[in-house]
Protein backbone atom coordinates (compact mmCIF):
# COMPACT_ATOMS: atom_id res chain seq x y z
CA UNK A 1 0.00 0.00 0.00
CA UNK A 2 0.85 3.57 -0.51
CA UNK A 3 1.22 5.61 2.58
CA UNK A 4 1.47 9.34 2.48
CA UNK A 5 2.89 11.14 5.53
CA UNK A 6 2.17 15.07 6.06
CA UNK A 7 3.60 17.61 8.30
CA UNK A 8 5.27 16.57 11.69
CA UNK A 9 4.53 12.91 10.94
CA UNK A 10 6.47 12.98 8.11
CA UNK A 11 9.43 14.61 9.63
CA UNK A 12 8.97 11.89 12.42
CA UNK A 13 9.37 9.24 9.75
CA UNK A 14 11.79 10.98 7.50
CA UNK A 15 9.63 10.76 4.29
CA UNK A 16 6.21 11.54 3.06
CA UNK A 17 5.73 9.01 0.41
CA UNK A 18 6.65 5.20 1.19
CA UNK A 19 4.99 1.88 0.81
CA UNK A 20 4.41 -1.06 3.16
CA UNK A 21 2.89 -4.17 2.42
CA UNK A 22 1.31 -7.25 3.76
CA UNK A 23 -0.73 -4.57 6.74
CA UNK A 24 -4.57 -6.03 7.14
CA UNK A 25 -6.03 -3.27 8.78
CA UNK A 26 -5.15 0.17 10.37
CA UNK A 27 -5.08 -0.96 14.04
CA UNK A 28 -2.19 -3.01 12.42
CA UNK A 29 -1.13 -0.38 10.82
CA UNK A 30 -0.70 1.86 13.53
CA UNK A 31 1.38 -0.77 15.86
CA UNK A 32 4.03 -1.26 12.61
CA UNK A 33 4.12 1.95 12.35
CA UNK A 34 5.19 2.69 16.46
CA UNK A 35 7.44 0.09 16.07
CA UNK A 36 9.45 1.05 13.48
CA UNK A 37 9.68 4.94 14.81
CA UNK A 38 8.76 4.98 18.60
CA UNK A 39 8.33 8.99 18.69
CA UNK A 40 4.98 8.77 16.84
CA UNK A 41 3.58 7.56 20.35
CA UNK A 42 3.90 11.30 20.99
CA UNK A 43 2.02 12.51 17.84
CA UNK A 44 -2.30 12.20 17.86
CA UNK A 45 -2.93 12.11 14.17
CA UNK A 46 -5.59 10.59 11.89
CA UNK A 47 -5.47 8.16 9.24
CA UNK A 48 -7.27 8.09 5.82
CA UNK A 49 -7.75 5.47 3.94
CA UNK A 50 -8.42 5.93 -0.39
CA UNK A 51 -9.50 9.43 0.95
CA UNK A 52 -11.69 9.29 3.48
CA UNK A 53 -11.22 10.02 7.23
CA UNK A 54 -10.95 6.03 8.90
CA UNK A 55 -13.07 5.84 11.78
CA UNK A 56 -12.04 2.98 14.05
CA UNK A 57 -9.92 0.13 12.79
CA UNK A 58 -10.27 -0.30 8.86
CA UNK A 59 -10.06 -2.95 6.31
CA UNK A 60 -6.27 -2.60 4.09
CA UNK A 61 -5.39 -3.84 0.58
CA UNK A 62 -2.03 -3.29 -0.81
CA UNK A 63 -3.66 -1.11 -3.57
CA UNK A 64 -5.35 0.90 -0.54
CA UNK A 65 -3.64 4.47 -0.45
CA UNK A 66 -3.41 5.80 3.30
CA UNK A 67 -2.35 9.25 4.58
CA UNK A 68 -1.19 10.03 7.63
CA UNK A 69 -2.71 13.19 9.06
CA UNK A 70 -1.39 15.38 12.41
CA UNK A 71 -3.74 17.64 13.92
CA UNK A 72 -4.06 21.06 11.58
CA UNK A 73 -6.25 24.61 11.98
CA UNK A 74 -7.42 26.84 9.18
CA UNK A 75 -6.30 30.03 9.11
Amino acid sequence: MNLLAFGIIAEKIGASNFSLEDIKDTDSLKEKLLQQYPTLQELNYIVSVNCKIAHGNTVLDDLAEVALLPPFSGG
